[in-house]
C-alpha cells in the first residue's frame, strides 16, 4: 500500500506548474520498482536532450520539401528529432505486447526502447523540451498524439501532428479522422476539440488509467488499487475512482 506521505509527494509533483513529466512518471514506476533510483533516467534524458539539441541545430531547412502551410524550420527540426529518436535510438511502439505494464513505466521504456503511444510521447516531449522545441500532448481518443504548433502571426498556419508510436509519423486532419474511427468507431464524432492540448495532470491521469486497465486484466488487484489511490491523489473527487477503489477492495476482501 502507498503511504499518505508518498501520495502527497506525488500529488505535489504531478500538479506543480513545472512542465517536467519525467519526475512524476518515474514516481509512478516505483509501484513496480520500489527501490528505483530516478537519477540515472533523468540524466539519460538530459544527455539525449543535449544530443537532440545538436541534431536540431544542424537540421537543413528545405522549403521545397516542406508540406504546404507548414513552417520549413519547424518541419526540418521535427524531422531531425524523429530521425534521432526512431532511426538512431530505435524507439518503437510495442504492438506485440501492448498490454504489458512495463509499457507504462518510463524506466522500462527508456531501457527497452519500446512503449505505448503515451509513454513514447512522454519521452519525445521531454527530449524535445530539452532541445528547445515546444511540443505539446494531445489527449486523442484511443491513441495519444503530439503537436508542434504553428507560430502565431506567420503565414505558416498548419500544426505538425506527431504520432510517436509510429516512428514520429506526421498526420493530417484526414488521417486523424481515420484514426478516430479505428479506435472509437461510430461512438465518437469528429471535432477539432479532440486535438486540444493535454495538460500535465491529464497526461499523468491517462498514463495511470492505462496502467490500471492492464493490472485489472491481469487480475493484479493490489497493484490496480495502488494506481487508483494515485488517481485519487490527482482528483480526490473522482466518482469513477472512488467506485473502483471500493470494487477493488471488495476483490481483495
Amino acid at each position: 500500500m502507498l503511504t499518505e506521505q508518498w501520495l502527497s509527494a506525488f500529488r505535489h509533483v504531478a500538479l506543480s506548474p513545472d512542465p517536467d513529466l519525467a519526475v512524476a512518471a518515474l514516481m509512478m514506476a516505483r509501484m513496480a520498482y520500489p527501490h528505483l533510483d530516478s537519477r540515472p533516467y533523468l540524466e539519460q534524458l538530459d544527455r539525449l536532450g543535449r544530443e537532440a539539441t545538436e541534431r536540431v541545430a544542424a537540421a537543413a531547412v528545405s522549403p521545397q520539401d516542406t508540406p504546404d502551410a507548414v513552417d520549413p524550420t519547424a518541419f526540418a527540426q521535427i524531422t531531425a528529432l524523429n530521425h534521432f529518436l526512431f532511426a538512431d535510438l530505435h524507439f518503437v511502439g510495442n504492438d506485440t505486447q501492448y498490454e504489458d505494464p512495463r509499457n507504462s513505466f518510463l524506466n522500462d521504456v527508456l531501457d527497452r526502447r519500446t512503449g505505448i503511444p503515451i509513454t513514447l510521447a512522454l519521452v519525445y516531449k521531454e527530449i524535445a523540451r530539452r532541445a528547445g522545441l515546444t511540443v505539446e500532448g494531445i489527449n486523442f481518443p484511443g491513441h495519444f498524439l503530439l503537436r508542434c504548433a504553428a507560430r502565431p502571426g506567420t503565414r505558416y498556419v498548419r500544426d505538425l501532428i506527431i504520432d510517436a508510436h509510429h516512428g514520429g509519423a506526421l498526420l493530417t486532419e484526414g488521417m486523424c479522422r481515420e484514426l478516430l474511427q479505428r479506435h472509437a468507431g461510430g461512438v465518437a464524432r469528429w471535432d477539432r476539440h479532440l486535438l486540444a492540448r493535454a495538460t500535465k495532470p491529464q497526461i499523468l491521469t491517462r498514463m495511470l488509467l492505462n496502467l490500471k486497465r492492464a493490472y485489472v486484466r491481469m487480475h493484479s488487484f493490489p497493484q490496480a488499487l495502488d494506481v487508483t489511490e494515485m488517481l485519487l491523489a490527482l482528483d480526490p473527487a473522482s466518482l469513477d475512482e472512488l467506485r473502483d477503489r471500493g470494487l477493488l477492495a471488495y476483490h481483495l476482501n
